[in-house]
């Protein structure tokens, strides 16, 4: 399966949304993408991983690797995770809370919800 990277705004957010499967060879699209919209000097971004069916360790490593480079830039990263069912059984919050680095990202159920200032993120 392919991976689509697109991205919008959205109250002043740069939205990222990622569809397909994450992994070794397309984890480097989602990493550029981040790269790009920081390079244009985007420092609040959500990823919208609303459309991910599989993420493997390639995924979560820029997932890590994009909290990291947002922070150095004072930024803030929110993720929207899949929404098949409740969100704690979704196939990429599964992975990060095997992994143990759920508790890293602020997770929302929808963009419109990471988009507002005062939204208070899912609990891990």
């Amino acid at each position: 399966m392919t991976l689509m990277v697109n991205e919008t705004e959205q109250g002043g957010w740069a939205v990222v949304r990622v569809q397909g499967e994450l992994d070794l060879v397309t984890a480097p699209q989602v990493r550029q993408a981040v790269h790009e919209a920081v390079a244009a000097g985007r420092r609040d971004l959500v990823l919208d991983l609303s459309g991910v069916l599989f993420c493997d360790s390639s995924g979560v490593g820029v997932l890590i690797a994009s909290r990291r480079l947002i922070r150095s830039c004072q930024g803030r990263l929110r993720l929207i995770l899949p929404a098949r069912g409740a969100v704690e059984g979704s196939h990429v919050n599964r992975v990060l809370a095997a992994l143990g680095v759920r508790r890293l990202f602020d997770v929302y159920g929808d963009v419109e919800a990471a988009a507002r200032d005062e939204a208070e993120p899912l609990s891990a």
